[in-house]
Parts: structure tokens; C-alpha cells; sequence
């Protein structure tokens, strides 16, 4: 059974719905005996870096996500779910997170440039036909929302199969940086590359939404729910 961690913070039954179409059995809880006797455990998480670390204090779900990580069981995070692993956030303020990953959480720069085939919005170049490359460059937007691709730099379990330049949804304003560079398991690039996935152990992390990225979101889903702890 997949333990889906609910504290308030995002859409947790869309998570569940994947589970569900690729024949995944899940429970949403916030019950940490729930969480201790699941097979595999997902943090996923939307909204801001603080208000989410607040909530898992007071649900007192922290040593319970701390405990599973340490016992070796497949854990996925997902958008808030990746960032909350790290050292801390940088959103209104420098707050502390679970410090799983040793490293932060840091916002788009805001001026952000890119080429027009770089970026996508449901598969189809966002610059209109008449726009200059450099008067699109300039209407970059944060947050990044919508499809770009993933630039597979290690292949960890969930990644099986994935091919390399597969697309993804997003919808982030922060990034991390990991210290140990090492490990990444994707980047992509808006602007600046940036790390959109992280593998470490057991953990498997990304900034994109396995749930809202169609075929290629449910193969992830459905590889995480295959590995074996």
C-alpha cells in the first residue's frame, strides 16, 4: 500500500487518481502508523515553503517522514514534496526544512531568457509567428507553468524506461540547489538549467507533477509503485 502524506497542502487526491490508473493501491493519511506500515511513501505538496513546513510540525508528521526515509522504503516527492527535503527555503524569509538533502531553495532569477523551441505550453512553441526571438526572451514568466523538458542525468529506478527529452508539467516559482551536485537526476532548462529531479537512496524527488504529465507522469508513477524497498 502507497502512503500518500496529507497535511493540508495540495491536491492529493489527483496523486491518487494516478496510483489508481496504473493499478497502484493508495490511502491518503496523515496517520503516522499509516505512513510506518505502508510499502512506499509520497509527499507530494503545493503552496508555500513555510506555511507547509508548519503544517507538518503540527500534524506531528515530521519524525514519521524522517523515520520512513531512514528504514530504506521508497519515498517519492512531489513540486513542495522535492523542496521540503532540503536544508531550507528562501520563500518570505530563510526557513529551516526536513534537511534530508543538504541544500536550498532559491527563486527564479527574475529576468529569465530563453529560445523559443526551449520552452513548450502543451507541445506547442509559445512564441507567436510574427514575435522577435529577443521580444519573446523577454516575456518569460514567473512562475514556470506548463510543459519543458527533462535532460536525464542519472537513471534511478522511477526513471526506467523514461527517454531522455521526455516532457513534463510544471508549475514552480523556486528551485533547489543541491550541495552535492551529484545528486541530480534530471535538469531542465527555463532560462537557467536547473535541477528538477533528485535521487539519493530510497528517494526519488522531482519538481514536476508525475500526476498532470499525461503517459510519461503515469510510467513514472507506475515505476515508483514497482521498486522494491
Amino acid at each position: 500500500m502507497i502512503a500518500i502524506i496529507d497535511y493540508d497542502m495540495g491536491n492529493l487526491r489527483s496523486v491518487q487518481k494516478g496510483f489508481e490508473r496504473i493499478g497502484h493501491n493508495s490511502i491518503i493519511t496523515r496517520n503516522p502508523k499509516d505512513i510506518s506500515n505502508a510499502s512506499h511513501v509520497v509527499l507530494p505538496g503545493v503552496g508555500a515553503f513555510k506555511d507547509c513546513m508548519d503544517n507538518l510540525r503540527n500534524y506531528g508528521l515530521v519524525e514519521p517522514i524522517l523515520n520512513v526515509i531512514k528504514s530504506g522504503k521508497p519515498f517519492l516527492g512531489i513540486c513542495l514534496g522535492l523542496q521540503l527535503l532540503f536544508s531550507e527555503g528562501e520563500e518570505f524569509g530563510r526557513h529551516k526544512g526536513l534537511d534530508v538533502i543538504k541544500g536550498k531553495v532559491v527563486r527564479f532569477p527574475s529576468e529569465l531568457r530563453t529560445l523559443p523551441l526551449q520552452v513548450l505550453s502543451r507541445g506547442q512553441n509559445l512564441a507567436p509567428a510574427n514575435s522577435q526571438i529577443k521580444d519573446f526572451e523577454d516575456k518569460l514568466k514567473i512562475p514556470h507553468m506548463g510543459w519543458n523538458d527533462i535532460k536525464i542525468e542519472r537513471r534511478p529506478p522511477a526513471l526506467s524506461d523514461i527517454q531522455d527529452g521526455s516532457y513534463v508539467y510544471f508549475v514552480h516559482s523556486y528551485y533547489v540547489v543541491p550541495e552535492d551536485k551529484a545528486v541530480a537526476a534530471t535538469k531542465t532548462n527555463y532560462g537557467i538549467d536547473f535541477v528538477s529531479s533528485i535521487w539519493k537512496d530510497n528517494i526519488f524527488a522531482c519538481q514536476f507533477h508525475p500526476e498532470k504529465s499525461q503517459k510519461i507522469g503515469l510510467k513514472i508513477l507506475k515505476n515508483f509503485g514497482d521498486t522494491r524497498g
